[in-house]
């Protein structure tokens, strides 16, 4: 039975929320940085273990170990590009973005944050990032909505792509999170409605994200529901596998919230 809230009541319960928001993010010992500069930083030789180009449409998945840092980059021009984690060693563990956004007290992820899966553990810390530019509430594409906007009766899709990445990986499509969308301008207006904001990207946009475990990831390089673009036409993505490097003490990401101190917290007690 649906129940239909007074005015009264919708603007006490956000209310309460922001209190909570506020003392949430009041309780970060560090001030998160700005963005990250462009162009990007060549990655020197000795340190790419993989480089991959993604054509628009397609999808690819590869295991990273703990403190490899994953660059996703535009190299070829914009494109949206998803992706799902799981935990190689125990792959029922895997990406979770509501836990992301609920112990981070925020939708915008961009340098400085985390990622968590649905153990309350940290997956991917974002080191670096040149737009804040991530959905994590829409998701991606279906053949529906792909068949529906573009007028074909089948387009390549996130959904699609995810399933034949965990198919391949020995897991069913119950076991695909919902995706996290890189290079996806989504923000959500004072009505509650998604849209679309372009002017957040840079042209040229990155992001760097270090594994803070083994973990297989899957991308899916295909269109987001929302772009306005009313032709198909994503672009290849480069994804590059660098080296790991022990991150130092002090890093950012692992003492800039309370949140992810905790989750790092678990992910050294899991590693016991």
């Amino acid at each position: 039975m649906h129940i239909r809230r007074s005015a009264e009541d919708i603007a006490a319960n956000r209310a309460r929320y922001e209190e909570h928001q506020k003392k949430g993010l009041e309780f970060a010992p560090k001030a998160l940085p700005g963005k990250s500069p462009l162009p990007a930083a060549e990655i020197p030789a000795d340190k790419i273990v993989h480089r991959e180009v993604i054509p628009g449409g397609w999808y690819w998945w590869t295991k990273v170990k703990t403190n490899e840092v994953l660059r996703v980059s535009l190299d070829a021009g914009f494109s949206t590009i998803a992706l799902v984690a799981w935990n190689a060693a125990d792959r029922t563990e895997r990406l979770n973005l509501p836990d992301t956004v609920k112990l981070q007290w925020t939708t915008g992820l961009s340098k400085g944050r985390v990622i968590f899966s649905d153990m309350g553990r940290v997956m991917f810390s974002i080191v670096e990032d040149t737009s804040g530019a991530h959905d994590c509430l829409v998701g991606g594409s279906t053949l529906a909505s792909v068949s529906a906007k573009y007028g074909v009766p089948y387009a390549r899709n996130t959904r699609d792509n995810f399933v034949i990445a965990a198919t391949k990986l020995g897991l069913d499509k119950r076991d695909i999170p919902a995706a996290l969308s890189l290079f996806a301008p989504v923000r959500v207006d004072a009505e509650g409605q998604f849209f679309w904001n372009a002017d957040l990207l840079n042209g040229a946009d990155y992001i760097e994200l270090r594994a803070e475990m083994d973990m297989h990831v899957a991308f899916s390089n295909a269109p987001h529901p929302l772009d306005p673009n009313p032709v198909y036409a994503s672009n290849p993505v480069t994804v590059t596998r660098i080296a790991a490097s022990a991150p130092a003490a002090d890093d950012l990401c692992r003492t800039a919230t309370a949140e992810a101190m905790r989750g790092f917290e678990n992910n050294a007690f899991a590693a016991l």
